[in-house]
């Protein structure tokens, strides 16, 4: 029976990869922090049979005890967040860079199998996107002015509009936030690593995960628990610009078996790797679907339609969505999950569980901080 150690094996994602390597045969071994703001001033509800060590990854001597006789490691552990990590730098640096440094440190000499790391989507900034012509590009940004007028879109060199499309691993990384370059730093640490010590390493870029158990009252967590907490509390879902940028949602069991299956295929050993739906949706058409489910569950009073800011934070992306061949080759991944189709089960968890909303306390901070616009 293989044992297998998951950094950050207490939060939302990591207790959905406890049970689905506990239900295939591992020993698990979690190590969490239990930080308050994703926590909720509660422990994790963890899963049967799961050995816990409470303590922070940059805890050298707890990080060893936690890798004794461990076979494989899954690091999850992060601070996540763009916006909050704008402005609490030494806390995202901190908690993402040393603390995987820290694991990379304690695991040389060890004889690891393999370890799998959460990178993001993130690292790629804007998506791909393709002129009229048909010419993908991989290196468009928007330009703070246009984005300043409201001009959310992002245009191409000679100003012709662009089409966005599904983004591979072949996009160049493009860091737009602290948060994506501290994912950057994990990634690349970890398969470096890998490569020095004769370990297989693998890095997973996680698209929005979404499912039951996100933390509610985090409103630097997936969007999808942000508006569920603002609708819970009669609240509208806020959103930045004007709610057409696109993402891919992936549901928390497609993440979980995607790393258990990072551990178990040969042929992901060194790779980077997208997780996600291969479907790209509105920010607002999330909103609405949402809306529409919570109040069909008699959660919200009516269907709220979206309060549109028409605001942009610093750091944010208009458009990224995965494709997902290179998961379909590598892993055996497809996704058994679609966002229209499997709310269901988190809006069950919506109504019982107790929610903050803290959006306007989110906004206020980043507007504080210059980095609303």
């Amino acid at each position: 029976m293989p044992r297998t150690l998951v950094t950050g094996g207490c939060g939302f994602i990591g207790r959905y990869v406890a049970e689905d390597l506990l239900a295939h045969g591992h020993d698990v071994r979690l190590l969490d922090s239990f930080v308050e703001q994703v926590h909720e001033g509660a422990d994790a509800v963890v899963p049967e049979g799961a050995q816990v060590i409470r303590g922070d990854l940059r805890d050298s001597d707890l990080v060893r005890r936690a890798l004794k006789d461990v076979d494989n490691v899954i690091h999850l552990a992060a601070e996540v967040g763009v916006g909050q990590s704008m402005y609490e730098i030494a806390r995202y640096v901190g908690g993402n860079d040393l603390g995987t440094a820290v694991l990379l440190e304690a695991m040389a000499g060890l004889p690891i199998t393999r370890i799998v790391v959460a990178s993001s989507m993130s690292v790629y900034g804007e998506g791909y996107y393709q002129t009229p012509e048909g010419t993908r590009l991989g290196d468009v940004r928007r330009r703070a002015a246009d984005v300043k007028a409201g001009q959310w879109e992002p245009v191409g060199p000679d100003g012709a509009p662009l089409s966005a499309v599904a983004t591979d691993e072949t996009k160049p990384v493009d860091l737009a936030s602290i948060y994506a370059l501290t994912k950057y730093f994990q990634e690349r640490a970890v398969l470096i690593w890998g490569e020095a010590y004769g370990v297989d390493a693998v890095a997973l870029r996680l698209f929005n995960v979404f499912g039951a158990g996100q933390a509610l009252s985090n409103p630097y967590t997936g969007v999808l628990a942000n508006f569920a907490s603002r609708l819970a509390n009669g609240q509208s879902p806020m959103i930045f610009e004007d709610g057409e940028q696109r993402r891919d949602f992936v549901h928390v069991r497609d993440v979980a078996r995607a790393f258990r299956l990072a551990l178990e295929r040969p042929e992901a050993a060194g790779a980077v790797i997208n997780i996600g739906s291969g479907n790209a949706y509105s920010i607002a058409e999330v909103a609405r679907l949402l809306a529409t489910e919570m109040a069909r569950a008699g959660l919200a009073p009516e269907v709220l339609n979206p309060e549109i800011l028409h605001k942009a934070r610093s750091g944010d992306i208009r458009n990224c969505f995965a494709d997902i061949g290179k998961a379909e080759r590598l892993l055996g991944f497809a996704p058994l999950f679609r966002l229209e189709n499997a709310l269901d089960d988190f809006v069950t968890w919506v109504a019982g569980a107790s929610s903050v909303d803290r959006g306007a306390e989110m906004k206020r901070q980043l507007e504080e901080r210059g980095l609303v616009s």
